[in-house]
């Protein structure tokens, strides 16, 4: 990864912030609330980006039609969270695969 990368990477994800900053108050306390849950649970491929702008372009068109955030997310966001990453990899399966791999390892 280059500096022009990181640059990059850095103006993206100021975009992103952005973006969440012209929410509703309370679609962007639950998207922090979200992103924290996710930077938690790990999935693998969140350093993409699109898992957290799909849901901003997910947020956006429900504030646009006048819904509340939790019409959306449903009152228990944790597994609203859960179902969007059900078949993502998480560093929580990579950790997994690699305690199997050191324990066939350690028994040969």
């Amino acid at each position: 990864m280059g500096v022009q990368d990181i640059i990059e990477g850095k103006k993206q994800w100021r975009a992103h912030v952005a973006r969440v900053k012209t929410l509703p108050p309370d679609y962007q306390i639950v998207y922090k609330e979200m992103q924290k849950y996710l930077f938690k649970v790990g999935p693998v491929d969140l350093a993409d980006g699109r898992l957290l702008s799909g849901i901003v372009d997910f947020f956006e068109e429900g504030a646009a039609a006048g819904k509340r955030v939790l019409e959306l997310t449903g009152t228990d966001v944790a597994t609203f969270c859960d179902d969007l990453i059900k078949d993502s990899r998480t560093y929580a399966d990579v950790y997994q695969e690699s305690i199997r791999t050191n324990t066939d390892t350690d028994k040969k």
